[in-house]
């Protein structure tokens, strides 16, 4: 009897694998109408707070859900016309930077020849490359261009989702039969996802700002574009912030020397610590519900699956998943490993086996 119950386990185990890798083979195939989804989905997290604001001002919700769309609309054009105009101004200035660069590594070069030292160019070359460094971010800048290129359609997509967000609970409580049916767990998830994205955004608002001002005071060519790839990356967990200093302080080190390059470095890192180390923090708590690991790994897996896009909204996926598996008995154990650590007395205890008489 226990042979057989091993054995229906291993094959349910091996049906679940198989059903896995088809979802995620098929996730990847349809990654364009799904990265275009995903990103309707976000700008309709953002955009609920200010439409549930204008319903309880007694507008009707119609109206309510044109002007915040209208309102994301007018954002969006200014930020593009800003971003981009500084991305065009940036390649056109690109080959003065690489020959400012080729002369500081031949000064430095010179230098080290003199203590004896040789072949520092090719060391300096390899490891920076402002070209690299440039095509990586706009690598990254191309990838979440094409996520909007289909803007119009997101746009549809997020009034069409706020002007239903009311009526869905209505209508599950139609499907169930119940209409005083209450639901905690859902509402308590779609709330967390909901304080997640809107304070995430607002902090790398703030970030994008006081970088942007700091590097114009510095007096590094380009802020606005520099500001607005941190705004975009503070939402990347663990890495973004380090991602998007990078390619700023370069270009502080090779337009105005070594002083402007710590400069920099020292302010992304200031405003990086207390906004996302001390204020971040405090504002979210251990509301999230996910360890340290299974953050830095929900990036790589689903930056993978989805691209830029996949990264910037790892979170809020993995946290759906966390939630998925809490709300069914066979899965329960994989929503205990995807959070932090768990007292012992919360995980439900391994039933022992009878030994045969």
């Amino acid at each position: 009897m226990t042979e057989q119950s091993n054995s229906q386990r291993g094959i349910r185990f091996l049906v679940i694998a198989a059903a896995l890798v088809i979802i995620i083979m098929g996730i990847n195939q349809a990654q364009s109408v799904l990265v275009s989804f995903l990103v309707a989905v976000f700008f309709a997290i953002i955009g609920t707070p200010p439409v549930l604001w204008l319903d309880r001002k007694r507008i009707p919700s119609v109206v309510a859900v044109l002007l915040v769309v209208s309102s994301m609309i007018t954002i969006l054009m200014i930020v593009g016309a800003i971003v981009g105009a500084s991305i065009k101004s940036f390649y056109t200035e690109l080959p003065v930077y690489q020959t400012r660069l080729q002369e500081q590594v031949s000064a430095f070069q010179t230098f080290w020849e003199t203590k004896g030292i040789r072949g520092m160019d090719k060391v300096l070359l390899g490891y920076i490359n402002p070209v690299a460094v440039m095509n990586l971010t706009a690598s990254l800048l191309a990838g979440l261009g094409s996520a909007l290129s289909n803007i119009v359609l997101i746009l549809l997509t997020v009034t069409f989702i706020l002007l239903e967000a009311s009526s869905f609970p209505v209508k599950l409580r139609a499907v169930l039969g119940d209409p005083r049916q209450a639901f905690p767990q859902f509402t308590r998830f779609v709330g967390d996802i909901e304080r997640y994205m809107v304070i995430k955004t607002l902090i790398s608002l703030a970030t994008g700002l006081l970088i942007g001002i700091w590097l114009f005071i510095l007096g590094v060519d380009f802020p606005v574009l520099w500001g607005f790839l941190a705004f975009l990356l503070n939402y990347v967990p663990n890495v973004g912030s380090t991602i998007a200093a990078v390619p700023a302080v370069l270009l502080a080190l090779i337009q105005l020397g070594i002083g402007s390059a710590v400069m920099a470095t020292s302010g992304y890192m200031a405003i990086n610590f207390i906004l996302d180390n001390v204020i971040e923090t405090r504002l979210m708590g251990r509301r999230l519900g996910l360890s340290t690991l299974v953050v830095f790994v929900s990036l790589i897996f689903w930056g993978s699956l989805l691209g830029p896009v996949g990264m910037v909204l790892c979170i809020p996926l993995t946290m759906t998943l966390k939630f998925a598996c809490e709300n069914n008995k066979g899965t329960q154990w994989i929503a205990v490993l995807l959070g932090p650590e768990a007292p012992a007395e919360s995980i439900p205890p391994v039933p022992k086996r009878r030994r045969n008489a």
